[in-house]
């Protein structure tokens, strides 16, 4: 760590860079993949959207889900280090029916365009490093009800459950399922306890009795930085609610309105995973969303679509890499075939993205999804996943296009929505994240004006 107006001499570096050891470690630590007939191996699994049966589907509504964050410092706050986080989770519902009529137009009304989409916004305060609520006795305190009480809070219809009751729902799946699970410790640091697991608010075992929270859970109290920056807590608080928020909204347009889900598309930033501490929740989404199917395909014998679109990260450079090659003379040639697919298996996965050697398959704690690229009929590459539906579809050993939901709907919605705008995007995520405070209680009038439409039809 460098003094104030302190300037690195080149000295250091020579020596590193004479150095044997430095040398004979960088040899060490060298691995290679294996690039060998790679364009021969690619073409044997990439498969084409014409070998595929079309169904001729197009969806009427597509609900697209992103995050955002800021760490804000305390000013009036005298404490150090003194911050807020402010987590938002942005929604945006897009009428694509009244976008195909509008296509059909010569000359299309912006103000028409704009009010096929439909958006609304609140903001979310996380307490970070020395803030306290009311009357807590600290910063970790404040910041675990602040959690619960925004779950509470929050719902998609003003009669239906709230997230907090889709949260303990899937809390209760897994105690259903793990009844003799190993419990995380108390959240209370003078506390030698282990959690007990319990609903909505309660106390702790010990002789101080003192009030836990079903969200205590999650552990995401185990980010939290005493001492500095809390962005990878507010990362994954972000991360999570966004998630939790995908299945509360499936579960309750399901519950209050009996919709026909095979006519919406819900689309989430990021890959289909909850990953750290509340990474539990999972296994529990599958569960449900492999329950949700079932019920729905009672009203329509079709599987629901949801996918998840990252935009940037490890596999997006993959994907770059194997359709980007150089010619002799600099020139770069795209390599992938445009309305094509590369459908990921765990062997691939390690041999060329993420090495590992290990016999647990990727992502099997964090993933309720697969993944797979695309490049869409604009020549635009797309890194998607795909929820499993059915224990077949989590079988990532192996790559076969039934163990992707609805993989030609798939593409036909990928090449009509992928974004010229920006890269390894897609246009209802551009709009989520523009409105960048779209919010937990995603505009309740605007759902049940759609869920009721999708009855009466």
């Amino acid at each position: 760590m460098p003094f104030e107006n302190e300037f690195a001499s080149y000295e250091p570096l020579r020596r590193i860079r004479e150095s044997e050891r430095i040398k004979a470690l960088e040899e060490r630590l060298e691995i290679i993949r294996n690039t060998d007939n790679e364009s021969e191996k690619l073409a044997n699994k990439i498969i084409s959207k014409e070998q595929l049966e079309s169904t001729d589907w197009q969806p009427d509504w597509i609900i697209a889900i992103d995050g955002s964050l800021h760490e804000v410092p305390a000013e009036k706050n005298k404490f150090p280090n003194a911050e807020y986080g402010y987590i938002t989770v942005a929604s945006v519902l897009i009428n694509l029916a009244d976008v195909r009529k509008l296509e059909q137009e010569e000359f299309i009304d912006p103000k028409a365009f704009r009010e096929t989409e439909h958006t609304a916004s609140i903001e979310t305060v996380i307490p970070g490093c020395n803030i306290v609520v009311d009357e807590d006795d600290s910063p970790k305190e404040s910041m675990r009800k602040i959690l619960y009480e925004e779950l509470k809070r929050s719902s998609v219809f003003d009669d239906g459950e709230t997230l907090l009751q889709t949260y303990e729902y899937l809390l209760n799946i897994k105690r259903d399922n793990n009844p003799d699970s190993k419990p995380p410790v108390c959240p209370y640091d003078d506390c030698t306890d282990k959690l007990v697991y319990g609903y909505d608010e309660y106390q702790c075992n010990c002789e101080k009795k003192r009030k836990l929270y079903s969200t205590d859970a999650m552990r995401l109290h185990e980010l939290f930085n005493e001492k500095g920056s809390n962005k990878e807590l507010y990362g994954q608080i972000m991360s999570t609610l966004e998630r939790l928020w995908l299945i509360h909204i499936l579960r309750a347009i399901k519950a209050e309105y009996k919709a026909d889900l095979r006519r919406m598309v819900f689309i989430l930033d990021g890959p289909l995973a909850v990953f750290s501490t509340s990474s539990w929740l999972t296994k529990s989404i599958i569960e449900e969303l492999s329950n949700i199917n079932k019920e729905q395909k009672k009203v329509n014998p079709v599987d629901i679509l949801i996918l998840g679109i990252e935009k940037s990260g490890t596999f997006v450079k993959h994907f770059e890499d194997i359709d980007n090659f150089s010619e002799n003379d600099g020139t770069v040639i795209e390599h992938f075939p445009k309305q094509s697919a590369l459908l990921l298996d765990d062997t691939y996965i390690k041999e060329n993205i993420i090495f590992s050697k290990s016999d647990k398959l990727y992502g099997l704690d964090t993933y309720f999804g697969r993944k797979f690229f695309y490049k869409t009929q604009g020549g635009h590459r797309l890194v998607a996943t795909v929820a499993f539906l059915s224990p077949e579809q989590q079988d990532i050993k192996t790559a076969y296009p039934n163990q992707f939901v609805r993989l030609a709907d798939i593409m036909e919605l990928l090449d009509t929505v992928a974004s010229v705008q920006h890269p390894n995007a897609i246009s209802p995520l551009i709009s989520a994240h523009a409105e960048a405070a779209i919010p937990l209680n995603l505009g309740k009038r605007i759902l049940e004006q759609i869920a009721s439409e999708i009855r009466r039809q």
